[in-house]
């Protein structure tokens, strides 16, 4: 059983891992290609949440937020491999930050085909968080095995 544990947190991480490394290859001093598709769209989150809280909100370096992706995606994905809580709580962070900023499907028309296909990318980041939940929840349930010491038998004669 516990194999099949350990190839399932392999299969799951992998696409975390190879995401960052594929990242990690692409960096340069702009940010990569992602940084292309990123700038618009967190120039866009900061109108409005500029304009929804009433304050200036500063610029977000792009570059430093590909860094920061790839340091989750990475050491998230090799931690969770190895079982760690940890790990699936850095996997966790990386989606609650990417998956909206990525996939706006909500700044589009319904039934187009770019709603579409952000919709259901949206939708399957959702379903990885709800799996690394259900990890962070059955580590938590199962307790962590305890050295039994022996108790010494006493001999009868």
């Amino acid at each position: 059983m516990s194999f099949f544990s350990f190839l399932g947190r392999v299969l799951f991480a992998s696409l975390f891992i190879l995401s960052a490394w594929q990242l990690f290859n692409e960096f340069d001093g702009t940010g990569g290609p992602i940084a292309k598709e990123l700038n618009p769209k967190l120039s866009v989150v900061r109108k409005n949440l500029s304009s929804k809280l009433g304050v200036g909100i500063p610029n977000i370096n792009v570059r430093q937020l590909i860094a920061i992706i790839i340091f989750l995606k990475g050491v998230g994905g090799v931690l969770f491999v190895i079982g760690s809580r940890f790990g699936s709580v850095l996997l966790l962070l990386h989606l609650a930050i990417t998956t909206p900023l990525l996939y706006d499907f909500y700044n589009y028309r319904p039934n187009s085909l770019k709603y579409n296909q952000l919709l259901n990318d949206f939708i399957q980041n959702v379903a990885f968080s709800g799996a690394l939940l259900f990890f962070i929840g059955m580590k938590n349930s199962i307790p962590e095995r305890r050295q039994r010491k022996k108790t010494p038998k006493s001999k009868t004669n």
